[in-house]
């Protein structure tokens, strides 16, 4: 039961090879629904559509995707059970910048419908477009923890501050 109440996306995707995108999203509709193959079929649409992929990606396998469409693939596929929390592992990293707004509006708009959404991310610049609230960690521990303004205005960390300057902490 607590699966059905989250989703994940993993920094390089993480789709199934073997399958179509169609197929990839209806994996935890499977294992947790109970659905026909046409409710299936007919809600992994809707998923495609969520995230402004067009129907016939949905018989495509990842390895026919460009980058940006494989990203949006496994957060249709993290969506697929319409979770109140989503985990997602730098859910733009290597894409370009036209690919990175397009993960971006999903995001935000997910965010906007109530989704809960943890983010990991090394790219500042997005932190400060989606953050609500940033949790800073360092060396395996949180270091800081803040509502966005209020960090990247004035983190109360040394290593925060440097950090936010560019430089190298470890």
């Amino acid at each position: 039961e607590v699966k059905r109440r989250y989703g994940v996306t993993f920094q390089h995707g993480a789709l199934f090879s073997s399958l179509t995108v169609r197929q990839n999203i209806e994996v935890p509709m499977i294992e947790h629904l109970g659905l026909s193959p046409a409710a299936r079929r007919r809600l992994a649409d809707l998923r495609l559509a969520l995230v402004g992929l067009p129907l016939e990606a949905g018989d495509k396998y990842p390895a026919q995707l460009s980058g940006g469409m494989v990203k949006r693939a496994a957060l249709a596929r993290a969506l697929a059970l319409d979770p109140p929390l989503l985990f997602l592992d730098e859910p733009s990293a290597s894409l370009d910048p036209a690919a990175t707004r397009a993960v971006e509006e999903i995001v935000l708009t997910l965010a906007q419908r109530g989704t809960k959404i943890v983010m990991t991310t090394h790219d500042l610049a997005q932190a400060r477009r989606l953050a609500g609230d940033v949790v800073f960690l360092h060396r395996g521990s949180v270091l800081e923890q803040a509502p966005a303004e209020a960090f990247f205005q004035q983190p109360a960390s040394a290593t925060a501050r440097a950090f936010l300057r560019g430089e190298l902490v470890w």
